[in-house]
């Protein structure tokens, strides 16, 4: 009788349990520390196909020959709540530039809410096995996690951790070789 209670309490406390692999728990989440990493030229690797069904329905389809800012995001995250206003405005006064957001460990009714909220005008591609594909140069190692990716379509810089104006400012006047509006 002592080995049934003692299976079943073990049962029940292990089944509260996620083992770290919640999609929706904040807790169960790696946070960057606002870290950023710019990659020599030389030692840029090609950036994975990125394209897929977006969030709201339709394709994406990435195209080479524009700095790409490509942002790691999910609606339950406080820094990708934080830097939301940032990225869109970025997105909005360059132009010339292409943004591009993944969805990652969230629900879409959650994520919708999040882009309205937030009044962002890139596409958001819902499938985050795209996050995966990055391995072989540099990949999303937090959420948030913020890749760009330069013109010749290699990825040139990681920002690991919530964007800030001064960073980003940087490193897409670093990897474009122009100035940037903010």
């Amino acid at each position: 009788m002592k080995r049934i209670i003692l299976l079943t309490s073990i049962l029940l406390l292990t089944s509260c349990s996620t083992g770290g692999l919640s999609s929706n728990n904040e807790k169960a989440y790696v946070s960057g520390n606002g870290s950023a990493l710019l990659i020599k030229e030389s030692m840029r690797k090609q950036a994975p196909d990125l394209s897929g069904a977006k969030l709201g329905g339709g394709k994406f389809k990435y195209e080479v020959g524009k700095v790409t800012v490509v942002n790691v995001w999910a609606s339950w995250c406080s820094p990708c709540r934080a830097e939301a206003p940032t990225l869109q405005e970025f997105a909005s006064k360059n132009p010339e530039m292409q943004f591009i957001g993944i969805l990652t460990r969230d629900n879409l009714s959650s994520a919708i809410s999040f882009v309205n909220r937030f009044k962002l005008t890139y596409p958001t591609l819902i499938d985050d096995a795209v996050i995966a594909s990055f391995r072989g140069s540099l990949p999303a190692n937090a959420i948030p996690t913020t890749l760009i990716i330069d013109s010749n379509g290699r990825v040139a810089a990681r920002i690991s951790g919530q964007v800030t104006v001064s960073v980003m400012r940087d490193l897409l006047e670093k990897v474009s070789g122009s100035a940037v509006n903010v």
